[in-house]
């Protein structure tokens, strides 16, 4: 009896697992229908509420910047998202002007992170930033420095560690430091230094660690190798420093243009005495000096050339670089070119 009890079942279920399931003919809703469930839906957020606190900590780093910063720095600015606050060129009143009026202004200022971003050495002019009075100001105002160090590492200090060496001021002083090798170093990449937390935060989020592009093997041995010969050759920099006053007693009585640059920038930047009115028309006369130069002597100088999306509005100018690889005839050879055609091409603008 039991058995038979059991297949009845059996077979009861596989009645009920073989049977066609029961689906109901499909209804178009009808207006009504629509507007009560839009009535009786109720939207949930899919992440919780930002709360005051929490928008305090996503907000936008500020960056107090230095208007005539060169583009690759601009760019790093422009990914990073950044609220920017510009001040006028390698001018310490304008730029403790902008501190204490961002901070007289935002009641959070002290919430939100806060950094100067300056170069040791502008590429756009030659000048060197007065680091030490910045210093004062990132102090006194609790603000953080970053500074570009590409065209100072191997050139400033006795030998030649940058800017801070140059100024004695201490390194821990500086919160972030950045450099490309591509200059003194003669090779490629880049570092960044500062305090470990900062390091680690840059060595996550880099575009070379995030794209996988790190820096090839031997690039970073060149490296390695440049910065032996800096340190066992200290007369390196002595030789480059004989260059810079040589090339700036060649240029002194030049016609028609002046030196803008610090006298101890190996960047000899030119502008023009008297301009032609437009940035266009002062590019076009310097470019024709630069054309002359390189078909007449064979000097091969640089302007001031620009993209539209950079956004540095100096005058327009010749930058020579000065190396301590060139000799003394190299110096007098290009002083002499550029003095010659410079009378050619200026006389009237003089």
């Amino acid at each position: 009896m039991g058995h038979f009890v059991i297949e009845v079942l059996v077979v009861v279920i596989l009645f009920l697992l073989s049977r066609n399931s029961y689906n109901p003919p499909k209804k178009p809703l009808t207006e009504k229908e629509i507007d009560d469930l839009c009535d009786e839906w109720v939207p949930k957020s899919l992440h919780p509420p930002i709360t005051k606190e929490m928008e305090e900590q996503i907000q936008s780093p500020i960056l107090e910047r230095d208007e005539g910063v060169h583009w690759g720095v601009q760019s790093g600015i422009q990914l990073s998202r950044s609220n920017v606050v510009y001040f006028k060129h390698n001018d310490m009143d304008s730029l403790e002007s902008a501190l204490e009026k961002y901070i007289r202004e935002n009641s959070r200022a002290e919430k939100i992170r806060r950094y100067i971003v300056v170069e040791a050495l502008y590429q756009n002019s030659g000048q060197i930033a007065p680091l030490d009075v910045i210093v004062k100001l990132k102090e006194k105002y609790r603000f953080r420095v970053m500074l570009e160090e590409s065209n100072s590492f191997g050139v400033f200090g006795a030998s030649g560690r940058g800017l801070s060496e140059h100024y004695g001021v201490p390194i821990e002083k500086i919160d972030i430091i950045t450099a490309g090798m591509g200059h003194a170093l003669a090779t490629d990449g880049g570092f960044c230094t500062g305090s470990v937390r900062v390091v680690d935060h840059q060595r996550l989020s880099s575009a070379g660690y995030v794209f996988s592009a790190s820096l090839p093997p031997y690039l970073a041995s060149a490296a390695i190798t440049a910065l032996d010969h800096l340190e066992g050759n200290p007369d390196v920099i002595t030789k480059l420093r004989s260059n810079i006053v040589l090339l700036w007693n060649g240029l002194s009585d030049i016609v028609g243009l002046s030196i803008s640059s610090n006298t101890l920038s190996p960047i000899v930047y030119l502008k023009l005495k008297k301009s032609t009115g437009s940035f266009k028309g002062d590019m076009q006369l310097l470019d024709d000096i630069a054309q002359r130069a390189l078909k007449e002597d064979s000097l091969l100088i640089g302007t001031s050339k620009k993209s539209t999306l950079d956004k540095c509005d100096l005058p327009a100018g010749i930058r020579l670089f000065v190396s301590a690889g060139h000799s003394e005839s190299d110096i007098q050879k290009a002083a002499e070119s550029l003095k010659r055609i410079a009378a050619l091409l200026l006389s009237d603008l003089n």
